[in-house]
Order: structure tokens, then C-alpha cells, then sequence
């Protein structure tokens, strides 16, 4: 297993939006297989699940987010729909379709690009999937709002991604948290940050009837953005009719808190869904 220092680096390729590009690196051979990050992060969270999936003889797609990484910050939208076109756009333009692999917000975002076009999307690996609003008072809605305003929203989510990473951590977990908080500090990065973390995950839950791609859900156990983990999962995976995938020792990235489980599962179901689609 590689550390982020000694990690690959790919070029950098841009999709070009109505209102900015979105970065994607791209390498492998065979059927395609996209990446999606979730809000706050980068597309190197898949730093250990990009390699294995290209081993195993797939052509890997990484993105950033709209305003987050190397993507631009020029957009004047953010959220689960902007994002689920974004997903779409690059599927399309790589000549999908694809199964898609998002985390956190990316996995609702995945869900709604292939309730939207089925044609692209043959299979969806969800990994700690926000796709209905988690149930919250309205002082902590207001409260959250507060943190996550542009003046201390990279202070805040510095000191907040321990909390996220509960369980094991990766090895090179505090060079990976030092590069994701110098991404924010960027001019007009903590600011799209901000306006991203404002979005409403209810357009995802109002189309989950109409995913019919094969699904994975694998969750953290000790996922703290839920209040029951594996509740959470089982819901999702009624749902959508899915298979769940627990993982110990791990809280909102078990891609790269537990790739020894979360790959396996992955390549697992991408295998299977690509033989199906």
C-alpha cells in the first residue's frame, strides 16, 4: 500500500461546464469505472482503490467536485443535481457508460445520474451515501450553517476530519488532511466549499425509485455522520434493492481507512456489474 507522498500522480485532464471545468485524471484499460469524492475532499481520497481497480483491468476515472481540487471555482451552482450532471457530462465524454463509485455526497449525486440516465450508468458502488437529508433540529441546522460559513469553514474542517475518519486512519492520514485544507485555503476554494455544504440531498431521495443499476452500499461502522450506520445501509439497500457491505474500523472514507476491505468488495461488484451490463 502506497502513502500520499509516494503515491502516483496522473495529468490532470478538464471537462469543460456551462460555468467552469471539472478536473479528472484518467489511466488504464477496458470497460470504464468513475471516482467521485464527496464534498470537503479530493479525487486522491481514491488513492488506493484507483490502482487496484486499473490491476484488475479497468480504464479509472478520478474526479474532483465543481470548486473542490483541481476543479474551477468560476460555477455560480453547487449540489446533488449540479453534481449528477457533472457525472453524466464525463461518462458521456469518456464513452461510457461506467460504473460509478461515489462517497459521501458523490454517492447521492451517482445515484441520481443513474436514476437520470441509465443508458450511462450499468452499475453504482455508494460508500457512506448521503441520499435523503439526515434527520436534524433546526438550531442544528442553523448551528451547522454557522460552522460552515466562508470565514473559518477551512478551520473547522480541519479540526472536524479526525471525527470523520473514526476507526483506523490511514497511514499518511495527516499529510492527506494537510492537503486537503491547502486546497481550501486557495482563493475562492473555502468559499465554494461553503456554498456546497448547503445543499439539500432531497432531489436524490425523490428519483431513488428510478435507479435500476445494480448497487453496492458499503458503509463504515463507525460512520459518525449517522446516528445508526448500519441502519442507514440497510435502508439504502432495501431501497434500491442492493448489497451491503459493512466495514469495521472504519467511519466516513473506508476507502482509504480499510482499502484491504473496501477494495475487495469493489472490484468484486464491478466485475460482476460489467458482465451484466
Amino acid at each position: 500500500m502506497t502513502t500520499d507522498d509516494t503515491a502516483e500522480v496522473l495529468p490532470t485532464c478538464y471537462l469543460d461546464r456551462l460555468d467552469g471545468r471539472i478536473a479528472y485524471d484518467i489511466e488504464g484499460d477496458g470497460p470504464l469505472v468513475v471516482l467521485v469524492p464527496g464534498m470537503g475532499d479530493l479525487r486522491a481520497t481514491y488513492r488506493f482503490c484507483a490502482p487496484a481497480l486499473r490491476e484488475a483491468g479497468y480504464r479509472v476515472a478520478c474526479t474532483d467536485l465543481r470548486g473542490h481540487g483541481d476543479s474551477d471555482v468560476t460555477f455560480v451552482s453547487y449540489g446533488d443535481v449540479e453534481t449528477a450532471s457533472d457525472i453524466t457530462a464525463l461518462v458521456d465524454h469518456l464513452g461510457g457508460p461506467a460504473v460509478v463509485v461515489g462517497n459521501s455526497m458523490g454517492a447521492g449525486s451517482a445515484a441520481l445520474a443513474s436514476a437520470e440516465r441509465p443508458d450511462l450508468v450499468v452499475g453504482l458502488v455508494l460508500i457512506g451515501p448521503f441520499v435523503r437529508d439526515p434527520r436534524a433540529n433546526p438550531a442544528m441546522r442553523v448551528g451547522m450553517r454557522l460552522a460552515m460559513a466562508r470565514p473559518w469553514v477551512t478551520t473547522v474542517w480541519k479540526a472536524y476530519l479526525p471525527k470523520l475518519y473514526a476507526g483506523r486512519r490511514p497511514a499518511d492520514f495527516d499529510q492527506y488532511r494537510d492537503r486537503v485544507v491547502a486546497s481550501l485555503r486557495r482563493p475562492g476554494y473555502a468559499r465554494a466549499f461553503s456554498r456546497t455544504t448547503r445543499l439539500s440531498h432531497a432531489p436524490v431521495e425523490a428519483r431513488l425509485a428510478d435507479v435500476k443499476a445494480p448497487a453496492l452500499v458499503v458503509m463504515g461502522a463507525l460512520d459518525p455522520d449517522f446516528p445508526d450506520p448500519k441502519a442507514e445501509a440497510e435502508w439504502i439497500a432495501r431501497t434500491l434493492r442492493a448489497d451491503v457491505v459493512m466495514v469495521p474500523e472504519a467511519g466516513h472514507y473506508p476507502q482509504s481507512q480499510r482499502p484491504d476491505v473496501t477494495v475487495d468488495a469493489v472490484v468484486r461488484f464491478v466485475e460482476t456489474a460489467q458482465r451484466r451490463a
